[in-house]
């Protein structure tokens, strides 16, 4: 995939409770807050679950991350849609492969940040 500097990619998801337990099960990260509903009947999404629909753009871009960082601002909830802000911000081209730079910010459906984060990876040619 061509990319360059400044290029923005949008995903969105809405997390289903049935997802959140998965994930759990997946996981096995089955902390409380994740498998018993809040005072609203909700489970709160894990923060990677969360960080995932990051990864769907991603491998859209056939990008292979070799660096992440991740900020989690505030929880997301079962039910809740979130969508993921993905910007290119620099792009090196190397022998074979592009290395490549992204800043990424997931907003709730309120328009609130809920993570924040960066990556460093390969495209390869």
């Amino acid at each position: 995939m061509d990319v360059k500097a400044g290029d923005v990619f949008r995903w969105e998801r809405t997390f289903r409770e049935e997802e959140v337990l998965q994930f759990a099960e997946l996981t096995g990260d089955k902390g409380r807050h994740h498998v018993e509903r809040d005072e609203k009947g909700r489970l709160m999404v894990h923060g990677f679950l969360t960080a995932s629909i990051g990864t769907k753009l991603g491998g859209d871009m056939n990008y292979i991350a070799r660096e992440l960082v991740s900020e989690f601002l505030r929880p997301v909830f079962s039910g809740d849609t979130v969508s993921c802000e993905m910007t290119v911000t620099e792009v090196t081209q190397q022998e074979g492969y592009k290395q490549v730079s992204v800043k990424l910010i997931y907003r709730n459906q309120d328009g609130k940040e809920v993570l924040t984060g960066a990556s460093r990876g390969i495209i390869r040619d």
